[in-house]
């Protein structure tokens, strides 16, 4: 049987005229069942902190009054098993083909 997971993506610096050399496409995965169970801890970290539920947490978002959520979030990711992450780093995206539809078929 296999098991079916949700798959979160994200992206930083991937417009083509953003002044930045590199970007990164990234992904954290995990089981279909444990995501009602992971979005609980968030939450329950983001108020332990005294943030709302709903706050997004972004890495342009950190400073020094957050460095203990942010390392209380990184501490679970690390200690979850059902949490994985993958990324693609882009060094110089001016060598991607941005547009080139033909790549896609």
């Amino acid at each position: 049987m296999s098991e079916i997971f949700n798959i979160y993506c994200d992206e930083s610096c991937h417009l083509e005229n953003d002044h930045q050399k590199a970007m990164v496409l990234g992904a954290i995965w995990c089981p279909l069942d444990k995501t009602r169970e992971i979005a609980v801890r968030l939450r329950e970290i983001k108020q332990k902190h005294g943030l709302s539920p709903g706050f997004e947490v972004k890495w342009t978002k950190v400073s020094p009054s957050k460095t203990a959520l942010y390392l209380d979030l990184i501490d679970y990711f690390f200690d979850d098993d059902d949490l994985h992450f993958r990324a693609l780093i882009v060094p110089d995206k001016t060598k991607v083909q941005h547009g080139d539809m033909s790549l896609y078929f």
